[in-house]
């Protein structure tokens, strides 16, 4: 009571004159410590962390004074796994110490993904296709075929694939591309005589298609029937050699029966239609 006698006993300009010094104390003390209060020139260059285990960025960033925190994970099949991939903020930044630095490392294990279907794309629209797929191209594998540059299969450790097939991501297609029709012509192998294996195993090695094949009754093993017939034949009327492209096709007519073929390797000529 006694002080607050004094208080109200002085003049009100005196009362005025010590809020206000309190007032601006006040203000002083506030701005004198703000910058401890902000850490105010504790600044800390981030460091470049990227391919370093987790151990060791965690360590680098906490030496000094930084909060670490794995936000993300991503598959690089070029990168050792649980190494650091990207940070945020950047390497270079210039951050106020225990800033929380976000980590995205390398997945240990890759994710399995669909193998797409690329048979009849382009090789532009394949190779998009992959990526889209964080998936590689291997080997590219050309063979004669009429449409140029397009996807004719699609394999995986040299065995074919098919899509919808789950692999791991980053794993190495390879393509076997159409390099177009040849322009040397070669002799028109013989297949007549040949079991339908054998005449694909000798057309493929002559980059040859196989076109229409057509089967006679009778055929129960369709690999293991004979060709009685060939289009184009190996010899034409003249008995000169047919000549053919590689990338071209070859019909073949089979029977269950082994035609008999002369010593030229060439059947007798067919019996002619019968007329009505």
């Amino acid at each position: 009571m006694k002080m607050f006698d004094n208080i109200t006993k002085r003049s009100f300009g005196f009362n005025l004159l010590v809020i206000g010094g309190l007032i601006i104390l006040m203000g002083i003390i506030f701005f004198l410590s703000l910058g401890f209060l902000t850490r105010h020139g504790e600044e800390v260059t981030v460091p470049d962390v990227r391919g370093k285990s987790i151990e060791d960025a965690t360590s680098t960033l906490e030496a000094l004074g930084f909060d670490v925190e794995v936000r993300d994970s991503i598959y690089i099949d070029t990168m050792r796994a649980l190494l650091v991939y990207e940070q945020t903020p950047e390497r270079g930044d210039v951050v106020k110490s225990h800033r929380t630095i976000f980590l995205t490392v390398n997945k240990l294990v890759p994710p399995m993904v669909p193998m797409p279907d690329l048979e009849g794309l382009t090789y532009r629209s394949a190779e998009m296709t992959l990526r889209a797929r964080r998936l590689n191209i291997g080997d590219t594998i050309y063979k004669p075929d009429f449409a140029t540059n397009t996807v004719l299969e699609q394999r995986l450790h040299g065995k074919p694939i098919k899509p919808g097939t789950e692999i791991p991501e980053g794993s190495n297609i390879t393509l076997v591309l159409s390099s177009g029709t040849g322009s040397m012509e070669n002799p028109v192998p013989e297949t007549v005589g040949m079991t339908y294996l054998e005449a694909r195993e000798v057309l493929a090695a002559s980059n040859l298609n196989i076109g229409t094949v057509l089967i006679d009754g009778g055929v129960a093993d369709t690999l293991g029937a004979f060709v009685y017939r060939q289009s184009p034949p190996r010899r034409n009327g003249l008995g000169e050699l047919n000549m053919i492209r590689a990338g071209e096709s070859i019909d073949l007519w089979l029977s269950a029966t082994k035609p008999v073929t002369d010593s030229l390797g060439t059947p007798p000529p067919p019996p002619p239609a019968s007329e009505y």
